[in-house]
């Protein structure tokens, strides 16, 4: 499934002249991966940022202290900061941030399987939280995988 999404990703961006980035928490560069799986990819891929530390996602997404220390790097707030930081650090059209708690573990406020999806482009970013539910942890990191991918499609599905 993530590769006939990301081939999608590959055909859909090229044919708008369009380019993406990630910055992943809990995923871990599993969307970069999928990405890049593809022969071709270099041409609308050309960087990704693991911020899996909330010092990575500052340093070098530009994710506020404030943010993090407020809402948690778990947080519809931090992904949107993620997502803008990495479309500006990678010059790209489009970019796809990802935090979640994989598991195990968790808390009553922010469970196993919670994860918060930002997506910023030129027009503006969304944000979403999606209960994938206690999984496990490879489960929850495929499940979020194939939201993120989701997420790339549609945005360029729609130009």
């Amino acid at each position: 499934m993530t590769e006939a999404l990301a081939r999608d990703i590959l055909r859909l961006a090229r044919a708008r002249g369009a380019t993406v980035t990630t910055a992943e928490s809990c995923t871990g560069g599993m969307v970069s991966a999928a990405i890049t799986d593809v022969a071709g990819s270099s041409d609308i891929f050309h960087r990704g940022f693991v911020t899996y530390s909330n010092a990575a996602k500052r340093d070098l997404l530009g994710v506020r202290g404030d943010t993090l220390s407020r809402h948690g790097a778990v947080s519809e707030e931090v992904v949107r900061e993620m997502a803008e930081g990495a479309r500006a650090a990678a010059g790209a059209d489009l970019a796809v941030a990802i935090s979640g708690v994989a598991g195990p573990g968790g808390s009553e406020r922010k469970p196993e399987g919670m994860v918060c999806f930002g997506l910023a482009s030129a027009s503006g970013t969304i944000t979403e939280t999606v209960q994938f539910g206690a999984l496990g942890r490879a489960n929850v990191r495929e499940a979020a995988t194939l939201r993120a991918l989701e997420l790339l499609q549609s945005a360029l599905s729609e130009g």
